[in-house]
């Protein structure tokens, strides 16, 4: 994929002077801090699908491969897959077929509630993540584009962000 040509300027900020030229000066700020969130999300996926691309992986995949390595089990029902990782149930079945169709992991009937099934990570899916996580942590989570103090900062914004908006209770 070629190299995207810089910009010589900043098009949020751009934005935001317009929008406070157009006399919506009371949304400029927040206007200005959702497009610069939806930048950043556009960058960091575009940096770790690059970075999972030679395992085969989406960044869905690595996510519930990676919260199942996490159980104690290595094994959670679907419906609670999708809950931890806050997405639609279809999405949570897209995922786990594709992983299923891998052999990273399988679905397996629950041993006490036959109305549920559990999604379970296979010895190639833990050998498969544990690659892929450390090429996200040297090529990405080490190197974020910002320094640790600003990383905690942001993080604990983005918290409160989430919080506010109901993500999460505590």
């Amino acid at each position: 994929m070629p190299a995207r040509k810089r910009l010589r300027f900043d098009p949020v900020a751009e934005a935001r002077r317009q929008w406070v030229e157009r006399g919506w000066g009371s949304a400029a700020s927040g206007m200005a801090m959702v497009t610069s969130i939806m930048r950043a999300q556009q960058i960091y996926l575009t940096r770790i699908d690059a970075v999972l691309r030679p395992f085969d992986l989406t960044f869905a995949r690595f996510e519930l491969l990676t919260l199942l390595s996490f159980t104690r089990s290595g094994a959670l029902p679907l419906s609670k897959a999708g809950q931890r990782l806050q997405v639609h149930p279809a999405s949570v079945t897209n995922v786990v077929d594709r992983l299923e169709s891998q052999g990273l992991v399988r679905r397996l009937p629950h041993p006490t509630d036959r109305r549920t099934t559990l999604v379970e990570i296979l010895p190639a899916g833990r050998q498969v993540l544990s690659g892929a996580t450390a090429a996200l942590n040297a090529e990405v989570f080490e190197r974020p584009g910002v320094g640790a103090e600003d990383a905690a900062a942001i993080v604990a914004l983005l918290g409160a962000l989430r919080r506010s908006a109901g993500d999460f209770e505590s």
